[in-house]
């Protein structure tokens, strides 16, 4: 018989790969319930015509997990989705499911349908039984209006919820567009989902982040190398690019893990971006690392604009920031129009560098 989760965590912790935390221990149980029967069930699939039916006690209940940033959510995600018996099972950003979501839809219209979201919903249930989001959030109104419609057809196809987020459910899309709309998916999840804090004390990522300087005067090979030892110790993997989808644009951040980007100042400031775009940038990240970013003027005074609407939208949503860049703060916007105005912002990143920032 395969580990418990909780033993699975225990000898993580006694091997150092992990820290015990008491929330996360209480965390672990559900998760177990969850893994428990879906494999109970795959067992029973087995059997003579198992694959045609499925029964409504094979299908548990999933879990909403949130709580502040840095508190291990995805971390439990990922043990439970990397120790799960099953082959059906995906886990994605919730920003990419969405994405590619809306992708599925535009093809089914495309075939005439007079609903895009049921053969969307189906061409989903058919592959998986278990589906692990990264960070629900929703700040777009299309995402709103979809993804009530979608999750209900999901869940009636006995397809399980297992999610992360930085908010309770009643503070999804908070103060959205026609929320009112959005409220029955909200129900939704109270009734097809455990709702559980994550309520850790300890901010592991603000820990990884502790020691760490954030804000280097540097460029070329040395400022590349050092975000990609940071890179490192933050994430440990590649990154794989994530879209947002804002108004019906595309915001890409190149590379994405866990709440973790790293993007080149073009990326964000070199475009016709604006502060929809730098929200729901805070929505899906909670660790920015930005490289190059250049001394400014009247020269490329709109990439200075944007950038100083960056900062002020990182700054209010506590997002802590890393960044590569041609001087200090003080030093970057020196002459032309909105020098003066560029103090406020200097001030805010030298705030920003500090140890404590986002704690």
């Amino acid at each position: 018989m395969a580990d418990r989760l909780q033993d699975i965590y225990a000898r993580l912790v006694a091997e150092g790969e992990l820290t015990a935390d008491p929330a996360q221990l209480v965390a672990l149980p559900a998760l177990e319930d969850i893994r428990v029967h879906l494999e109970a069930a795959n067992t029973r699939k087995r059997g003579v015509l198992g694959g045609l039916f499925r029964k409504p006690e094979e299908v548990p209940c999933g879990l909403y997990m949130w709580g502040g940033v840095g508190r291990g959510k995805s971390m439990l995600m990922d043990l439970f989705v990397d120790n799960l018996g099953i082959e059906e099972k995906r886990r994605v950003h919730f920003h990419a499911f969405m994405q590619e979501v809306h992708t599925g839809m535009n093809e089914a219209r495309k075939t005439g349908v007079d609903d895009a979201i049921a053969p969307v919903a189906a061409g989903i249930a058919d592959q998986v039984r278990l589906l692990a989001f990264d960070e629900m959030q929703i700040s777009d109104i299309t995402d709103a209006m979809i993804v009530g419609r979608l999750f209900e057809a999901l869940f009636a196809a006995g397809v399980v919820v297992v999610t992360t987020s930085n908010r309770p459910p009643d503070d999804l899309y908070k103060n959205g567009l026609n929320r009112q709309l959005f409220l029955p998916f909200i129900e939704q999840i109270k009734v097809q989902m455990v709702v559980h804090e994550l309520a850790s004390p300890t901010d592991y990522r603000q820990d990884v982040l502790g020691g760490v300087r954030s804000y280097f005067v540097l460029h070329g090979p040395k400022a590349r190398s050092a975000m990609d030892t940071i890179w490192q110790e933050l994430t440990g993997v590649v990154g794989q690019p994530l879209v947002l989808r804002v108004k019906g644009r595309d915001v890409v951040l190149p590379k994405f893990h866990n709440g973790v980007a790293r993007v080149g100042f073009f990326d964000l400031c070199g475009t016709a971006l604006g502060a929809a775009d730098y929200l729901a940038l805070t929505e899906a990240v909670r660790v920015l690392v930005l490289e190059d970013i250049p001394l400014l003027s009247r020269s490329n005074f709109n990439e200075a604009k944007r950038f100083v609407t960056l900062i002020d939208t990182l700054y209010e949503a506590k997002v802590r920031l890393v960044c590569t860049a041609a001087a200090l703060p003080e030093m970057l916007y020196v002459e032309g129009d909105g020098a003066f105005e560029f103090e406020r912002t200097a001030s805010r990143l030298r705030e920003m560098m500090g140890a404590e920032w986002g704690a």
